[in-house]
């Protein structure tokens, strides 16, 4: 099938090389930014902002002009804001309701490109978010995280179409591999909902067995990447200049 594309500012997520997200791991607003500097100086494609770091995630006003300030920095490199909970591999502990005043504040006050929701949140809130966020210019990148095992190839293939159907942009899934034919298992069925769903995906599996699930989007399907400058987000993830290098190596000419 023909996938759409989803356009964050100037990227295009969906169509050629996997672009490549970097995330700011801070827990205040200075060291945010200065995170921030370091990552822009490197050239990524987009910045993940992950929240469930944040110490002031419930103080809207300092998150406000946290948000504004960093933007600023941006410039042209999309932001994708994201609350990880801890049941998915999150850092902080945050309640639903709370989860979903902080969403709906960014949503609201549109102080991001694209936002992550989890698939296995409640569905009445996955649905009130995704109608939201589309109607301020949002893109939805819905995600699930396993850092325990990876499911099998049909689950997978599951997960991600049930994304689809539920209308995000993105579909993004993570497992965690215990050995080389769970990653298989994660490839193949990243091929496989590649060529039956119309939305970019991003799949990887994480550790240093997953590696190369990190830099063979091109060839299975995936359409971003994860890398640092700095701290990493999840383990296996690869520095960013490392990993252009690998990405340019395999893409397919």
């Amino acid at each position: 099938m023909t996938v759409t594309t989803v356009k964050l500012k100037q990227v295009v997520l969906g169509s050629g090389r996997p672009k490549i997200a970097v995330p700011i791991t801070g827990k205040d607003r200075s060291t945010i930014l200065e995170q921030a500097k370091k990552i822009v100086a490197a050239r990524p494609d987009l910045i993940e902002w992950r929240l469930d770091y944040y110490q002031d995630i419930l103080d809207f006003e300092n998150y406000r002009e946290t948000a504004i300030q960093l933007n600023k920095l941006l410039g042209e490199i999309p932001l994708l804001t994201t609350f990880r909970t801890q049941k998915e591999g999150g850092e902080m502990p945050l309640s639903t309701d709370n989860y979903v005043a902080v969403y709906q504040q960014i949503i609201n006050n549109q102080l991001t490109d694209a936002l992550d929701v989890e698939l296995f949140l409640p569905s009445e809130i996955v649905s009130d978010l995704i109608t939201a966020a589309h109607a301020s210019n949002i893109a939805i990148i819905m995600s699930n995280h396993d850092f325990q095992q990876t499911p099998t190839k049909t689950e997978i293939i599951s997960r991600l179409t049930r994304m689809a159907k539920l209308k995000a942009d993105v579909a993004k899934i993570a497992v965690m591999p215990q050995s080389a034919a769970d990653v298989s298992v994660l490839l193949t069925a990243t091929e496989v909902a590649h060529r039956q769903l119309t939305i970019p995906l991003i799949t990887m599996a994480m550790g240093d067995l997953g590696k190369i699930s990190r830099i063979s989007g091109e060839v299975f399907g995936s359409a971003l990447t994860f890398g640092t400058v700095g701290a990493a987000s999840a383990p296996g993830q690869i520095e960013l200049g490392m990993l252009r290098q690998n990405l340019a190596e395999l893409a397919l000419n």
